[in-house]
């Protein structure tokens, strides 16, 4: 009922509730919204339209099995289309941080669905007829089915954009160890001078850990795309109608692309989160690599003049606020930032995955919070890394020759050819004088030094000491 002040009145089982007039969600989101301000955070948009895909497919379903009358389905298919071509995206509005399982959103899609469906139809808002958001939208479905599917959806969804921004900085490590494949350079163990190896060894190994770390995220897909829906409240599959499981995740493999199949057991999809923990594992370690990765570069970059400069990272801003001229390695301290963060998430992620009891997990929503949120914050940090910092990455070859000239690791080349005991003197030679172990080798008339240089050059590269 309008009551002509800008609101309507809305009825549920709780009583009657004014809902602002304009709005297309109804009296259960007013409700969720009033309960909840939590964080000031709506859902994750991926989510949302993964929801509103599970919402079209069990229409689709529906409709096929003789339980929906063909005018609804069309009515909540053509409104579920308008949302998934970006259209009030603005009515999902129920914190990150509400109801257990995820029921407010839920009812949130069934009503924004169900007024846009009767509207459609000749109808007006918040009268639920002909399409009433429980009986129609959420026919033969539960909270309990619908958003562990959507989570797993959403999660997929985000797949491709966080494996292609891996990837792309795999790539441009993998261009730098090629272009440097002859740069060579001092290896360093316990942050100490080694043996040599090259600028192209170094990030060719980055690449090829970012890979493998894509590798496995990207080989978790069948099994997200595993789901529970038609399971409706426990697993039972309670008010399905026969093979609505089968149908509704072959509609649903069509929407999104995806393998999407019914569970071997659809009460398992719904008790565990052991898939999304999985992903979560994995993007943990990627985050660890990333980590790691990050700290390498902002070390060989360091100084410049004293520390080790062995590369040189685009300046993107002033360094300093007192410091003129200063530059920091401000993107990797960033996708540092952004790693730590997700290692915070999958934390998260963990302990909410052991919280489900019996039936049901009903930190779900929470759940999918963290992983969403990790998922988005890696792709959009590795992205600006490798745009912002490694595209131009410039490596400093005569300061790597430097070091290396200068480094009594060198010594460890002559074990082969003089013996362990008479490199380590060369070694307390040179470390003693200060002069190079090139220096050394030519004045004992071991190597000239351009066969010394030669032998350098093919140890690093190729790991061979001998001819």
């Amino acid at each position: 009922m309008d009551t002509g002040a800008g609101f309507r009145i809305e009825k549920d089982s709780l009583g009657e509730l004014k809902v602002p007039a304009e709005v297309w969600y109804g009296i259960q989101t007013r409700r969720a919204v009033a309960n909840f301000p939590i964080s000031g955070r709506g859902p994750d948009r991926d989510f949302v339209l993964a929801h509103v895909r599970v919402k079209r497919a069990a229409a689709v379903a529906n409709r096929d099995a003789g339980r929906l009358a063909p005018d609804l389905s069309a009515a909540i298919v053509a409104a579920c289309d308008r949302i998934l071509a970006g259209e009030f995206l603005d009515q999902f509005v129920v914190d990150r941080f509400q109801a257990g399982a995820g029921t407010s959103h839920n009812m949130n899609s069934n009503e924004v669905i169900a007024n846009l469906a009767n509207v459609a139809l000749g109808g007006a808002r918040g009268t639920y007829t002909p399409v009433h958001p429980n009986d129609h939208v959420n026919m033969g479905q539960s909270t309990n089915d619908t958003i562990p599917t959507a989570l797993r959806l959403a999660a997929l969804a985000k797949l491709p954009r966080l494996c292609a921004a891996v990837h792309a900085m795999a790539d441009a490590y993998g261009r730098i160890g090629a272009r440097e494949r002859d740069t060579v350079k001092s290896a360093r163990t316990h942050l100490q001078d080694a043996v040599p190896t090259t600028i192209g060894r170094e990030f060719g190994a980055y690449a090829w850990t970012l890979r493998r770390c894509i590798a496995r995220i990207e080989g978790l897909r069948p099994a997200l795309a595993e789901v529970g829906l038609g399971g409706s409240a426990a697993g039972t599959g309670l008010n399905t109608a026969p093979g609505y499981a089968e149908a509704a995740a072959r509609e649903l493999a069509a929407l999104t692309g995806e393998p999407i199949r019914p569970a071997a057991d659809l009460a398992a999809q719904m008790q565990s989160m052991h898939d999304l923990q999985r992903l979560s594992s994995a993007l943990r370690d990627l985050a660890l690599e990333l980590t790691r990765i990050a700290n390498d570069m902002r070390l060989l970059a360091s100084g410049p003049r004293t520390g080790l400069g062995e590369i040189r990272l685009p300046a993107v801003q002033p360094g300093s606020s007192i410091m003129p001229g200063k530059v920091n390695p401000v993107m990797f301290e960033m996708l540092n930032m952004v790693c730590y963060q997700v290692l915070g998430q999958d934390a998260a992620v963990s302990a909410m995955t052991q919280a489900g009891q019996l039936e049901l997990n009903v930190m779900m929503p929470a759940l999918g919070s963290a992983l969403f949120d990790a998922m988005d914050w890696l792709t959009n940090a590795v992205s600006a890394a490798t745009a912002r910092n490694l595209e131009e990455l410039e490596v400093d070859r005569a300061r790597c020759d430097s070091f290396l000239h200068a480094s009594v690791g060198l010594a460890t080349l002559l074990n082969t050819r003089i013996g362990y005991a008479a490199a380590a003197e060369i070694a307390k030679e040179s470390e003693r004088s200060g002069r190079p172990v090139r220096d050394l080798v030519a004045e004992r008339g071991l190597l000239t030094p351009e066969a010394f240089d030669a032998l350098v050059l093919r140890a690093a590269r190729d790991g061979l000491v001998d001819d």
